[in-house]
């Protein structure tokens, strides 16, 4: 099924940090926002680096929180065909441009929420805008072999990124 993203990045021009997964998965696009799935564990993961209850289900307290901690999302890919959020079955990816935060925001460090978004994006995104990113593991529940303190080891790049 051709997919075409449905909602723009989440920035602003303190943005410092762009977190980017592949494309919005089915129940993401329903609701509108970035990892919308209940069993996704991205929601639970960001805040708890900072000290904050979850954001689970709740997109205001969501970008609050975004905003709050100079954070971006968006993901790799503009349009692809995918079968429901089957990463593995992505075809004819189109990426988008990351210039477009780039150009608009501070963003010190790039990060990729899975391997697939950490390929496509060297592929596709990386010759573009010259900008590396450092690929984390999918917060997806299809990852539910890497468990939540593993998880919360590996993201704390994201707030070292900010710190510095």
């Amino acid at each position: 099924m051709l997919v075409t993203h449905m909602f723009g990045p989440w920035f602003d021009a303190q943005s410092r940090v762009l977190i980017l997964g592949t494309m919005p998965s089915p129940k993401s696009r329903e609701a509108g926002f970035y990892y919308a799935h209940p069993q996704n564990r991205f929601w639970r993961v960001l805040p708890m680096l900072f000290g904050e209850p979850t954001a689970v289900g709740d997109i205001p307290a969501q970008q609050d929180f975004l905003t709050r901690h100079h954070i971006a999302l968006w993901d790799v890919l503009e349009s692809c065909e995918i079968t429901g959020a089957s990463d593995a079955s992505i075809r004819n990816p189109v990426p988008n441009d990351m210039n477009h935060i780039l150009q608009n925001a501070p963003i010190r460090a790039i990060f990729c929420t899975g391997q697939k978004a950490g390929t496509l994006y060297q592929k596709y995104c990386l010759p573009e805008c010259g900008v590396p990113a450092q690929i984390l593991p999918s917060t997806s529940p299809a990852n539910c072999a890497m468990g939540l303190d593993k998880l919360l080891e590996r993201y704390a790049a994201i707030r070292q990124a900010l710190e510095e």
